[in-house]
């Protein structure tokens, strides 16, 4: 039996998240969870029965139509019909595992009792996340701002027994599922289809993605480069701690520090060089590897303080006897942030090509694409060309999306923040610096055979060996592209991160 995650008011950590997602541990809610939802669903309807003033989006219609007021006797049908109406998605579908950090973060921001929901609904989330029941969600269609609408309509339609679902690998109706289990659809009350649609989670789910595989990319970057420099017979004095201590930005300390326990031991880093200077896409790692590590770190304090909120609307406050119609909703924060971790990971993939080009050019007695009798084979030639092509692809899903607003709602909905778009380019853009990288370690791996007889560190001659043993040298011409593939696999799971630790 799995372990079980206890939803609270206790902050989720990445670190508490991988555990949760790698391990792959059920949810439940705490006592306390349970009690704050049935508090504020309590008072909520307390509240409509003893009122006749007009609460957004409970007794009202919704965006601009929120001077439509709404009889008592059709909440039911108004929560249901926004429930409809917004599953407007388009284009490719989200991948399950968004999917499942969407249900995780729908969860923890509905079990903060500010939300008005049932109990019920909650639980029935949490039964689709606990059973691999993944709602299918399409991932056009969201403005970053009044909530993710459209996605989270898609991720919450099989509750009422619409939409589509992928369980144990098929594509069936929701309503298909439901039955399988016996479980009757949600009959949703008054702010409930709201409190579902409103919210960041499809934002959030990508960028907390996005932050587990950064911080993955960005140990994998600074062991590949320690490869490559020694591969390329680089100098170790730019890692040298006084340099650093004498601009001591966080990330470029700590990427130094990183370089010299990877080469420590290296018969290569220590032999006498003929040359006084490297390139920068070597002398300079520190400063540029350093600087993503900072970016990297700011966006995961925007992210998580993201989704450890309530981000609907309106606002429900029990205790102080309040209904709030804000903007929690609005996805700023996070799609400057979104964009910022996608420029901060070019960089990674940018710097990480030009050492590969520095690498295939025949400099350092290294012979041209590294391969014997060049002309003949052409080597690791166009390895390089794919990197480019890939580089140039991030740069361009790097155009920023949160400079960006179109109005919507007849105007109500003046400015958004487009945070969805940087969103999905960001996942985009983490898969081709890993690509990059793993193209980057081929061609070190190759370059380092050229060194032998002098061997590398102890650290980085054990990657090479585990390295060899699924993708061998290349004596002369193959075809690369199982090489790359194995490569990307290799940096995947997680044999760079066991040398760096």
């Amino acid at each position: 039996m799995s372990d079980v995650h206890h939803i609270s008011s206790q902050h989720l950590s990445l670190e508490r998240i991988e555990e949760i997602i790698s391990r792959r541990y059920s949810l439940a809610l705490s006592q306390e969870a349970e009690e704050r939802i049935l508090h504020c669903y309590d008072y909520l309807h307390r509240k409509i029965a003893s009122t006749d003033k007009s609460i957004y989006g409970i007794n009202t219609g919704f965006g601009s139509l929120y001077k439509k007021q709404i009889s008592y006797d059709n909440l039911e049908q108004l929560q249901r019909n926004l429930m409809m109406s917004h599953a407007c998605g388009m284009g490719d579908e989200v991948p399950a595992e968004v999917v499942k950090l969407m249900l995780l973060l729908k969860i923890q921001s509905l079990a903060y009792g500010n939300s008005g929901v049932q109990l019920q609904t909650v639980k029935r989330l949490i039964d689709f996340y606990n059973r691999d029941i993944y709602p299918i969600v399409y991932q056009q269609g969201s403005l970053g701002a009044s909530g993710d609408l459209a996605p989270l309509a898609h991720l919450c339609l099989p509750l009422i027994g619409l939409g589509e679902v992928y369980y144990q690998g098929y594509r069936l109706e929701s309503r298909h599922v439901l039955e399988m289990f016996s479980w009757e659809p949600v009959t949703l009350q008054a702010k409930e289809g709201l409190a579902l649609l409103n919210g960041t989670q499809f934002m959030s789910a990508y960028g907390v993605h996005a932050l587990l595989q950064a911080r993955r990319l960005s140990r994998t970057a600074d062991v590949v480069g320690a490869l490559s420099l020694d591969a390329f017979d680089g100098r170790i004095e730019p890692f040298n701690h006084l340099i650093h201590q004498a601009r001591p930005h966080r990330g470029q300390i700590e990427t130094a520090a990183n370089f010299r326990q990877l080469l420590q031991g290296s018969e290569l880093i220590s032999q006498f060089k003929q040359h006084v200077q490297d390139p920068y896409s070597f002398r300079c790692i520190p400063q540029v590897h350093g600087a993503s590590k900072d970016a990297i770190r700011y966006a995961e304090g925007v992210i998580l303080t993201e989704i450890n909120s309530v981000t609907d609307n309106p606002n429900i406050f029990p205790d102080e006897d309040e209904i709030i119609s804000g903007g929690n909703f609005h996805g700023q924060p996070l799609a400057l942030a979104l964009d910022f971790l996608a420029i901060a990971l070019a960089e990674l993939g940018s710097i990480s090509e030009r050492r590969t080009y520095q690498l295939i050019s025949g400099s350092r007695g290294l012979p041209d694409f590294l391969v014997a009798e060049p002309g003949l084979n052409s080597g690791f030639m166009i390895t390089q060309y794919t990197a480019a092509s890939i580089v140039s692809q991030t740069k361009q899903l790097c155009t920023p999306a949160s400079i960006d607003t179109i109005p919507s709602s007849n105007g109500q909905e003046d400015h958004v923040s487009m945070g969805s778009n940087a969103a999905t380019k960001l996942y985009k853009v983490v898969q081709n610096v890993e690509r990059v990288l793993a193209i980057e370690l081929m061609n070190a791996a190759q370059a380092l055979e050229f060194r032998r007889p002098l061997r590398s560190s102890p650290l980085l001659e054990q990657l090479f060996a585990d390295f060899r043993e699924q993708i061998p040298f290349v004596s002369t011409d193959r075809v690369m592209h199982p090489d790359m593939e194995r490569s990307v696999d290799f940096i995947r799971t997680g044999h760079l991160l066991v040398v760096q630790n």
